[in-house]
């Protein structure tokens, strides 16, 4: 089964950083991206992804509250939060809004535990 994935990181460098790392694991998956939480939220009723990576500070809305609004929209698409921000709240809002914290940088290591989270059983 193809899946869809969609990279939302302000950083350009950090897309291209994720969405290598990923084809290095998953090569027939489809990758789109977000540079922003507002362009994600809009592309997901076209876009459809199966999973999400999300940066947490970006301009405008962060990735905790593009998380909130992505579920208003779609419940079932599984999300990771990847952030070099470790404090422990960060942590707790990611548990609270049922998605994975996953720290950055984003490594090999940090891709893979993203990508098990993604396929493993609902």
């Amino acid at each position: 089964m193809k899946h869809k994935l969609l990279i939302v990181d302000d950083s350009n460098v950090s897309r291209l950083m994720i969405k290598g790392r990923i084809a290095a694991v998953q090569p027939d998956w489809e990758v789109v991206e977000a540079a922003s939480g507002d362009q994600a939220i809009a592309m997901i009723p076209t876009a459809a992804p199966d999973f999400i990576t999300m940066d947490v500070n970006m301009p405008g809305i962060s990735g905790f509250e593009a998380v909130e609004k992505i579920r208003e929209i779609n419940q079932t698409v599984k999300i990771v939060v990847l952030s070099a921000n470790i404090q422990g709240s960060s942590r707790d809002r990611a548990q609270q809004l049922g998605v994975l914290f996953v720290q950055k940088p984003a490594t090999q290591a940090a891709i893979q535990q993203a990508v098990d989270y993604f396929l493993a059983a609902p």
